[in-house]
């Protein structure tokens, strides 16, 4: 049986994803980002995206932080760019009314009765309360529904003790913002454990700061372990889908393995 990723409109086969942005967010509210709630250019931003060559969007979004779960569906039908949605918790400061009561059977009836994709958790270093007992919700579902897991690591640290937190398949882990860590190494050494990691895109007008940590990755022998992603988190910031495709050209050996390959691997629901 091949594999398949799960997305708003259903499961495909992860072969069929094409060009991926494998972070983002289409929909999102927080109250650490008062006034630059996403939404209103969602369209607009897949279309974009579409335009520039992409042709399926990861949005990172879960509970508790508008993820516009609803709005999904006819978004993907609208512009033809496949959108793979999340459940899951971000850290309190973003997501502190999603409570910790029934957790894991929450996120485990989004992934089967409501299509979303992954499981996205926010963490920082060291692990509050809150944050371990997502942690643990998200292992529970993930067993459950085999439905890969997501994580937001405040400033690129932390991935080692994710992974032992979780206690599950490295390679069903993606690492989020590993190139804001300051250390290139640090990354390659985290790649080296078989879990994904995605590095974001650059902000509007900004240069590529995680440029230096894709090499450092590459060089280490891991490139089949990268992901790249646009994160858009802010209005100022849409379009960071589109722009994202003119850092690495998806008709390039490292280009295909970063925005085809890689993520047909990692957003697989392992059964």
């Amino acid at each position: 049986m091949s594999a398949l990723v799960r997305t708003v409109l259903g499961d495909v086969p992860a072969g069929s994803l094409g060009v991926v942005d494998s972070h983002d967010h289409l929909f999102l509210a927080t109250p650490a980002l008062p006034g630059q709630e996403l939404g209103g250019l969602a369209a607009d931003d897949l279309r974009a995206f579409a335009a520039a060559g992409g042709t399926t969007l990861v949005q990172w979004t879960p509970r508790g932080m508008r993820r516009g779960l609803g709005l999904l569906p006819e978004l993907a039908i609208g512009t033809g760019v496949a959108v793979v949605a999340a459940t899951g918790r971000h850290r309190a400061v973003h997501s502190r009314d999603v409570p910790t009561e029934d957790l894991a059977e929450r996120f485990v009836d989004d992934v089967v009765a409501r299509r979303c994709g992954l499981i996205k958790i926010g963490v920082g270093l060291p692990f509050d309360t809150f944050e371990r007992a997502s942690l643990a919700a998200a292992a529970v579902a993930h067993r459950q529904t085999g439905a890969p897991v997501a994580i937001h690591l405040e400033d690129g640290r932390g991935g080692r003790a994710v992974l032992d937190e979780l206690g599950i398949a490295p390679e069903a882990v993606v690492l989020g913002h590993v190139g804001r860590h300051p250390d290139p190494r640090s990354a390659a050494r985290l790649a080296a454990t078989g879990a994904f990691v995605c590095l974001d895109g650059p902000r509007p007008g900004a240069t590529w700061a995680a440029r230096p940590v894709l090499d450092a990755i590459v060089e280490a022998g891991h490139v089949a372990q990268i992901l790249l992603g646009g994160d858009t988190t802010t209005r100022a910031g849409v379009g960071s889908a589109a722009r994202m495709l003119d850092l690495v050209d998806p008709r390039t050996p490292l280009g295909r393995a970063v925005l085809v390959d890689n993520p047909a691997r990692a957003w697989r629901i392992r059964t």
